[in-house]
This record gives structure tokens, C-alpha cells and sequence, in this order.
């Protein structure tokens, strides 16, 4: 067989602020090249790693670039797998091996385990046998490695770490797929386009929340700006964001997070029906909005959850939905609510109500949980209504108003003074309560003195406007 030449051109000495000599073996690489592909895959692979370690020596980049392309090539059109993987495990560790030589291996090899014409993370269908997907695999480990603390190849770890993710879901493992994505900080990616990181956060919060890591899930969502959802053409991420934050606060039980997640979902997806980015979908927009106003409903009192139903309670998509709105008119009212609501079956039946229950068992005692609550904030409710119309009251009568025993009365009301929602005092022999705050003498007499300095003032100005309208009727 005729031997290649061996001649190669050289640059010559380093000079002129030139490190490294450099050695054109173009043309000798291109003949091993066409060689190797008629060698059994032992020899070529041989005959290629002497000329590779000579490009490399050498400095011939570009030389280099195509030997260990072609190595992969040749590994690849065999089918032997373990050469390849072999191979590029050696071609990526040699000794001052260059980066363009790693880079290339790894895009070389990335067509054959991804979708890189797609969305570059989705791994390729493969036969319905386990060596196959074994395989996948493993090629796709190996490429993680090697990208591994590299700079210029992040975009390419990223995509491979969602790749590898993906594979171990498919097969099952949700904790190792969940472990495989947290490795990797994507924030920190310069090369990663706004959108792109986005998904990928999406992408660790959902399995984390799948793996019932909710601690973790809640510190992963804290790495997306909330600006950057408001930017254009974020809006399906928005709503996939505030659905999977939905999940952790159903979990957490926190009603208000809930309210302001599905406030989001409403607003998005009614601003992306108006602008026409999607379709006109009612059910989307009626059962954010529905979600809304239940979970305002089911949370603490305060001047947060207020201001938010008088803002809810103004918006003209609200009449559309009789049962809410009917629903936060009676919250906003000074007036007792009868418990149930009218709409009450109504209201308790909206999926949220149990979508944060990992198991059926779960789902059951969270719907229990939001049913207490929801009866135990109208209570709350009517006790602020009553304790604005009465200074005191007896105890017997108050249980009659909100439908309770004196019992159920006393402890909802024992709560409230607990937590510092309400002021109160029971006078148990008496059967009396007192919610108008006793003042000691010096609080009366300050504020005698503050009318008195207010009457004295309103005096002095009729004294000051009567004769100056003698003056001028005078003249």
C-alpha cells in the first residue's frame, strides 16, 4: 500500500511575537484521511492518532479539527460504540489537546445523540432495545464530561445536562434526573439566550416539585427575575412559572401566594387574548380569575387582601362570573354572611382546591383543609362586622348571629385576640363581650382637650368671617 507523504511546510521559527511554530500537514491529512476510511477500524484509528498527536504538536488547528473528526466518523459508521465512546474520551483528554479540537468533538457528536436541528436538548428516538438507550446514554454522559468546566462549551452542557434529564425520566428515576439539572447554574451562562435560561429554571423547578423537594423548588423559582416574564413574548413562560409556583404554595397551604399566582395566570392570559398572541380561550382566563378570587377569599384578613378584592371587584370581566362576584361583594360589605354561601359547592369545586395533594389521601385532606378555612374566614369576617356596631355584647347573642355554639363562638374569637385581628374581652359570669377598648383618663382627657382645640378653632374662624363681612357691608 503506498505510504503517504510526509512532507509537511513550516511556518518556521516562532518570531514577530509568535509563541508556537506551526506545521501545515493539510495535505498529508487529507491523504491519511482518504487512507483511514479503506483500513479495518483498528488501523485507521492507529494510522489517525499518530497523525493526530502530530497536527497537535505541530499547531495545525484546522488539520487537527478534521482527524478528530474523522476518527469519530469512522467509529460511528462501524457502529461500534465503544470505540467511539473510546475514542472521544481520548481525543478530548490529551495532553495541551485545543480547544477548537474539543469543541469540534463534541458538536460532531451531538447530531447523533439530540434533536440539534430542533430545539437542541431533545434525545433522538432510539430502538426499542435497552442497549440502544443504554448507549444514548452513555454518549451523552461523556459529552457532559468533557464539556465539563468549559467556558466556550456551556451552551453545550446545558443542553446535554436537559438532554440526560430527560433520558432518566423517561426511564423512571425523577430523583437523578432532578439531581443531573441542579448541577448546573444556568444563570450564571453568558452564552444561553433570556429565554432559553428560562426554561431550564422551569425545567429544575418542575422536578424538583415532582421529587417533593419543595425547599428546593422555592429557591430554584427565586432565580427568575420577575421583570423578565413581563418582557413581550414571555407570556406561555409566565403562565408555566405561576402554575408551577402554584404548586409549591398549594403545598405550603399560603392562600394569599396562591391569589397572587392565579392573579398573574388571569392577567397574562387575558393581555395575550386581547393583543391576539393566542387564541381567545374564556375557560382559561375564567378559571384563573375564579381561582383568584376563592383563595382571596380563604386568606387572612389584611390591608393587602382588601386592597386586592376592591381592585378585583372593579374589573369588568368580573360580571361575567356571577358566583364570584356576588362571592367578594359580600367579603367587601359591612354585613354579616350566612354561612354557606350561596354559591358555595360551586366554589369549593374548582380543581385547584386539590391539586397540591401528592396522593388521593392527601388531595382529600387538602379539599378539608380549604373547606375549614373557608368557613373559619366568614366567621372571622362577621366578627369584625359585629365588633363595628357594638361596643358589647352578650355572648349568647353573638353565637346566635354568626350560627355557632358559645363554644365555637369564644374560641374563633380567642383567636382573633390571639393573633392581634381583633380586640376583645370576655366577661364569662356576665355572658358579655366587650370590644370597644377601655381608655384610661389620661386618653380621655387628651382627646377632650383635641375637641375642645378643634371647637375653639372653627369658633375663632366664624369670629374672623363675621366681622369680616361687616366690613364689607359697611362700606
Amino acid at each position: 500500500m503506498p505510504q503517504a507523504s510526509t512532507e509537511a511546510t513550516s511556518s518556521g521559527a516562532a518570531s514577530g511575537g509568535q509563541l508556537e511554530e506551526r506545521i501545515d500537514l493539510s495535505t498529508e491529512t487529507t491523504q491519511k484521511i482518504t487512507q483511514a476510511a479503506s483500513l479495518p477500524l483498528t488501523d485507521a484509528l492507529a494510522l489517525l492518532s499518530a497523525l493526530e498527536k502530530r497536527c497537535r504538536v505541530g499547531n495545525d488547528t484546522p488539520s487537527l479539527v478534521k482527524v478528530c473528526e474523522a476518527s469519530l466518523e469512522l467509529c460511528h459508521g462501524a457502529g461500534d460504540h465503544e470505540a467511539l465512546v473510546s475514542t472521544l474520551k481520548t481525543l478530548s483528554t490529551r495532553r495541551s489537546q485545543k480547544s477548537k479540537a474539543i469543541a469540534a468533538l463534541v458538536t460532531k457528536c451531538l447530531p447523533w445523540v439530540v434533536d440539534a436541528d430542533g430545539d437542541g436538548f431533545t434525545p433522538l428516538p432510539t430502538a426499542s432495545s435497552a442497549e440502544a438507550a443504554t448507549n444514548q446514554e452513555t454518549l451523552v454522559t461523556e459529552l457532559r464530561n468533557i464539556t465539563d468546566g468549559k467556558m466556550y462549551l456551556e451552551a453545550e452542557r446545558a443542553r446535554l445536562t436537559r438532554s440526560l434529564a430527560i433520558i432518566k425520566e423517561s426511564s423512571g428515576d425523577i430523583a437523578t434526573a432532578a439531581n443531573v439539572l441542579q448541577d448546573v447554574h444556568v444563570e450564571t451562562y453568558g452564552s444561553i439566550s433570556k429565554r432559553e435560561k428560562i426554561e431550564f429554571i422551569l425545567e429544575q423547578m418542575r422536578l424538583t416539585l415532582l421529587k417533593r423537594d419543595y425547599v428546593r423548588a422555592y429557591i430554584v423559582s427565586n432565580k427568575v427575575k420577575r421583570s423578565m416574564l413581563d418582557e413581550e413574548g414571555m407570556s406561555e413562560l409566565k403562565i408555566k412559572f405561576y402554575v408551577l409556583l402554584s404548586q409549591y404554595h398549594s403545598q405550603q397551604r399560603d392562600a394569599l401566594e396562591l391569589a397572587r399566582c392565579f392573579h398573574a395566570i388571569y392577567s397574562t392570559a387575558s393581555a395575550a387574548a386581547s393583543t391576539g398572541e393566542e387564541d381567545k380561550d374564556d375557560n382559561k382566563w375564567k378559571e384563573s380569575l375564579t381561582n383568584t378570587v376563592v383563595f382571596l377569599c380563604l386568606s387572612e384578613y389584611s390591608n393587602e387582601v382588601k386592597d386586592m378584592m376592591e381592585r378585583i371587584n372593579l374589573d369588568p370581566q368580573l360580571e361575567k362570573i356571577v358566583e364570584c362576584k356576588e362571592t367578594i361583594s359580600s367579603f367587601l360589605k359591612n354585613e354579616i354572611i350566612h354561612y354557606p354561601l350561596p354559591h358555595q359547592t360551586m366554589l369549593e369545586s374548582i380543581p385547584a382546591f386539590v391539586n397540591g395533594g401528592e396522593t388521593d389521601d392527601a388531595s382529600l385532606a387538602l379539599k378539608e383543609h380549604w373547606h375549614t378555612t373557608f368557613h373559619t374566614r366568614i366567621i372571622q369576617h362577621n366578627l369584625r362586622v359585629v365588633s363595628n356596631y357594638y361596643r358589647q355584647i352578650h355572648t349568647s347573642r353573638l353565637a346566635t348571629l354568626l350560627s355557632l355554639t358559645p363554644a365555637e363562638t369564644e374560641q374563633h374569637l380567642s383567636n382573633m385576640v390571639s393573633s392581634g385581628a381583633l380586640y376583645a374581652k370576655i366577661d364569662r359570669p356576665k355572658d358579655i363581650v366587650r370590644f370597644a377598648k377601655k381608655r384610661c383618663e389620661e386618653e380621655v382627657l387628651s382627646d377632650w382637650a383635641g375637641d375642645i382645640k378643634e371647637l375653639l378653632g372653627l369658633v375663632e374662624e366664624t369670629t374672623y368671617l363675621i366681622q369680616k363681612e361687616n366690613m364689607v357691608q359697611s362700606h
